[in-house]
């Protein structure tokens, strides 16, 4: 379906520019108010896509334009990450508004459309918002089927085995290690701005990393799990 949003930059981009898919929730109680939202000029937000809890998909802004959905944002060398992204907003109430799983057909709506898009696009980085903004970002959250998604080739995962992992989960590591963890993320691609012995950043980030690939505790903690799940994600 169209619904066209008037929030995008007027100049078109190359084909060649969109290197992303970022993936958000609306955060909004309600869907209609979440649509009102991203088509309505005096908001300044959109997306690419909609998602709605049925599965439709929604058109809100041509993909050769650049929308309104990221803000400040980085990932590896690439900075304001809406000049080179297609993003696409996922109906769901999120953190402030009783989170909740998403529905199956919207699942299968993103498997679709994440698809179609990575082909035509060549698309080289599947993302949450928090991966790209984890000091300011929650979404997609804990419960967005990454593990899933990527069964099915839309984004990354471990290979490691979960129940073995999840032995070592909350074993201490030391300051070497703690770094070590550190380093991994940079290297996944992470923002590393600042991090530098800032405590409350340093969580901030730890919780985006366990929000995408260790969905079970999201406490900020960095653990031996993390640093083995960190390490082998390099290596990918």
């Amino acid at each position: 379906t169209l619904n066209y949003s008037p929030n995008f930059d007027l100049k078109k981009r190359k084909f060649n520019q969109i290197k992303f898919i970022i993936f958000h929730y609306t955060g909004m109680k309600n869907e209609k108010d979440a649509i009102k939202r991203l088509t309505n000029i005096k908001s300044k937000v959109s997306s690419h896509y909609f998602i709605k809890n049925n599965g439709e998909i929604i058109t809100l802004v041509p993909e050769l334009y650049i929308s309104w959905h990221a803000g400040k944002s980085s990932w590896q060398n690439y900075k304001s990450i809406n000049k080179y992204s297609i993003g696409i907003e996922i109906s769901n109430p999120g953190h402030n508004n009783k989170y909740k799983k998403f529905s199956k057909k919207q699942i299968y709506s993103t498997l679709k459309l994440s698809k179609y898009l990575i082909k035509k696009y060549k698309i080289k980085f599947v993302l949450g918002h928090s991966d790209i903004a984890p000091f300011r970002k929650k979404d997609p959250g804990e419960k967005f089927p990454w593990k899933f998604l990527s069964k099915n080739k839309v984004g990354l995962w471990h290979d490691l085995k979960e129940k073995k992992i999840s032995k070592i989960r909350a074993a201490k590591v030391d300051k070497y290690d703690e770094n070590n963890f550190l380093k991994n993320l940079y290297k996944i691609g992470y923002p590393r701005y600042v991090v530098k012995g800032n405590a409350k950043n340093i969580k901030l980030l730890t919780k985006a990393f366990q929000r995408r690939f260790r969905q079970d505790l999201i406490n900020g903690e960095i653990d031996k799990e993390c640093l083995l799940i960190s390490k082998n994600l390099t290596k990918s």
